[in-house]
């Protein structure tokens, strides 16, 4: 039912925004100091996932996490658990209300409630250039949950088993030794690597568009905690045209793991979880 505006329609919307959470008041970290890690960082590891598929490894807190593209243009889907508590997970809707509806460098990837403190900051992003496209586009999003069978069921009716959430599922599954049953509830909404999205201006719908990754593009987040982390190599490839099927061209992605200098690292201090004492008022 349509209503006819009311008189001071136009006064009402002209009311000033008011930011939510002024970034000013957060703990910041020290990117002098993670600068310094970054030009002293050697090889420690790597993990090549496949398309349509996810890996999972583990990084020790202090230890860098750098994210490839290798052969061409592709979307990864991100899980970050604290490694000794899975309860412990990412929290993309607070990271989103912190830093915004995408992130880059200097901005961090927060744990859900109790614990809410920084899982990693972002220390590089070589497609910080893109900013704001005229559609609205930005790179590396934490709106999307995850491209998942069950809405692909809703709207197509077909079953299709490698989204993301299901290649996320199956290889934390089979790194924890469980079954997907008991993997698929740990599995949570992500940060999409290199994926351009935003929001259509007349409707608000969230939109997806061809990455501008390239081959050598990366992103390269400091751990501040013992981490597990899942990373897809999303079916919908580039995410320029569909997701969800074995239509788009997909290609492998590469996690990087490096060392920073021990007597840098020595001088950088872990986060704490949150202070607050889960009283709720309630006595």
């Amino acid at each position: 039912m349509s209503r006819t505006p009311p008189a001071d329609a136009e006064s009402r919307r002209a009311v000033p925004p008011v930011l939510c959470y002024p970034l000013d008041r957060l703990p910041q970290p020290d990117m002098a100091l993670m600068s310094l890690m970054r030009d002293s960082l050697t090889p420690a590891g790597t993990v090549t996932v496949p398309p349509r598929d996810a890996r999972v490894l583990s990084a020790r807190a202090g230890q860098v996490v750098r994210i490839l593209s290798v052969e061409g243009p592709q979307v990864g889907d991100l899980n970050l658990w604290a490694a000794n508590d899975l309860s412990e997970k990412f929290y993309s809707g607070k990271t989103r209300q912190l830093h915004g509806t995408h992130v880059t460098t200097g901005d961090r990837l927060w744990s859900c409630f109790p614990f809410l403190r920084p899982m990693a900051t972002l220390i590089a992003d070589t497609l910080a250039w893109y900013g704001t496209d005229p559609h609205g586009g930005r790179v590396h999003d934490v709106i999307g949950t995850r491209c998942d069978p069950y809405t692909n069921r809703l709207l197509s009716g077909d079953d299709y088993h490698h989204c993301c959430h299901s290649n996320l599922t199956r290889a934390l599954a089979e790194y924890l030794g469980i079954s997907v049953t008991e993997a698929e509830p740990h599995v949570h909404d992500v940060l999409n690597v290199f994926m351009c999205t935003g929001f259509t201006q007349d409707s608000g719908q969230y939109f997806m568009k061809q990455s501008p990754v390239r081959p050598g593009d990366y992103i390269e987040f400091f751990c501040e905690m013992d981490l597990l982390l899942a990373l897809s190599a999303c079916p919908g490839g580039d995410c320029g045209a569909e997701h969800s099927s074995d239509t788009a061209k997909c290609h492998p992605l590469r996690i990087e793991v490096y060392d920073p200098d021990p007597d840098l690292l020595a001088r950088w201090v872990p986060p704490q979880p949150g202070g607050y004492d889960r009283t709720h008022g309630a006595g």
